[in-house]
């Protein structure tokens, strides 16, 4: 039997949310700090692209289906936006960043908390 690994998974996600949190309070707190430039964390999918976590097929059968890196253009060409101070930093997207890093606070503390009580079902029997 393969050691359950969804609670490594959950932990390793709330240390990167916590590094995202920070990095966008930073941002918030130097909003008027001339030249800052704003700061942010690689995506999570990009942290998880050297571990050992994915889906593999253990059947001849199974079709693979998924997102790859060419599924999603992102455009990057653009300067982030300077405000006359040559401060970086939009409170409206910290903000929205803030929400995100919230949301997928609570997705992760329920995924946890359902694969917990299942794991304590199937023990009691």
């Amino acid at each position: 039997m393969e050691a359950v690994n969804l609670f490594d998974l959950a932990a390793h996600q709330a240390r990167w949310l916590s590094v995202r949190q920070a990095a966008v309070a930073g941002n918030i707190a130097n909003i008027n700090t001339p030249a800052y430039k704003a700061v942010d964390v690689e995506p999570f999918e990009k942290v998880l692209d050297g571990s050992r976590v994915a889906m593999k097929a253990t059947h001849g059968q199974h079709q693979h289906h998924g997102v790859t890196p060419a599924s999603f253009l992102l455009d990057r060409s653009e300067d982030p936006k300077m405000l006359p101070s040559e401060n970086s930093v939009v409170l409206e997207d910290e903000l929205v960043k803030a929400g995100e890093v919230r949301r997928a606070f609570e997705l992760n503390t329920a995924i946890v908390k359902a694969f917990h009580r299942m794991i304590m079902m199937t023990a009691r029997g």
